[in-house]
């Protein structure tokens, strides 16, 4: 079992630490932050953040918070940050003392969230029982899909990532199961997905033009071209100068892969079988990442 996790009983316990095994009834699964998060720069930077958003939008109504999951947790802020984002006026009351009453008050709220953002149950990162039990990570989910959907050009910290512990309760004791999430999308999936389109337009503009890229679909040209720009000599015993079978082609083509990965060169996965295909996007791919590092180098 993770030693973190046994720390988590025998240490004060904080919001970001675990709940004990007696709140957690016998088949239910609760995911949590790992303590090992809970300082993490870039998690206490996206709180922040949250906490300075919200404080802002709401400063006319003279709501100001501190803590994110102490604050949240009954529906108030909730209640006053939908009706000042979304102009959405919700049939609950604005102060629900009892448990009893807050539970019905975040139900409520919670749907007109999900019918806002336009998920489905499955797609949810949060509850009504996880946010009244002041759970972070549920949270800041939460708050993060809310300003991406009412404030789509908000600058929310990008690459947020956080440890966590699925902790469930079985008939014979607890199961554990450790992960790593990110809370806000990662910018670099985001550079890639905006590559992806770029050359899709590429290729729907004028196909006919790329024709040319398919030259390299035999690893020849592709290999020669690395060891120019690397700046080393390729042994010709190494591949086939001229490949007289897909086999040899293939084998050109993993060696351009391996020597691009190792230069650091390609960080995203490649099927070699494409390039010999003659996939006019796979080969572009490849060729834009020596061209991302070298465009800026004299000739």
């Amino acid at each position: 079992m993770d030693p973190d996790f046994l720390n988590a009983f025998t240490q004060p316990s904080t919001p970001d630490q675990f709940l004990t095994a007696d709140v957690i009834a016998k088949g239910e699964k609760r995911k949590l932050i790992k303590p090992t998060s809970s300082n993490n720069p870039k998690l206490e930077e996206l709180k922040l953040f949250l906490t300075e958003w919200i404080n802002r939008t709401l400063k006319e109504e003279h709501i100001v918070i501190k803590s994110l999951e102490e604050d949240l947790y009954d529906g108030l802020v909730l209640h006053h940050l939908l009706e000042n984002l979304g102009s959405l006026r919700l049939d609950v009351e604005k102060i629900a003392l009892t448990e009893k009453k807050q539970r019905k008050k975040l139900s409520v709220i919670l749907e007109v969230v999900a019918k806002c953002l336009q998920l489905e149950e499955n797609q949810l990162k949060w509850s009504v029982e996880s946010i009244l039990a002041k759970d972070l990570l549920s949270t800041l989910h939460l708050l993060v899909a809310i300003a991406k959907h009412f404030e789509p050009t908000l600058a929310l910290p990008p690459n947020v990532q956080v440890e966590t512990i699925t902790i469930e309760v079985t008939s014979v004791g607890l199961k554990t199961s450790n992960a790593v999430e990110y809370i806000t999308e990662n910018k670099e999936n985001i550079e890639a997905q905006s590559k992806d389109d770029a050359f899709d337009e590429l290729f729907s503009c004028d196909p006919d033009k790329l024709d040319a890229v398919k030259k390299f679909s035999d690893g020849v040209i592709l290999l020669l071209l690395i060891g120019q720009l690397e700046g080393y000599f390729l042994n010709l015993r190494n591949f086939f100068l001229t490949p007289a079978s897909t086999m040899e082609m293939l084998h050109n083509v993993n060696l351009a892969l391996e020597l691009l990965a190792e230069g650091g060169l390609l960080n995203f996965p490649v099927n070699s079988e494409d390039i010999v295909n003659g996939d006019p996007k796979a080969i572009m791919r490849i060729l834009y990442c020596l061209y991302s590092k070298y465009r800026t180098k004299e000739a």
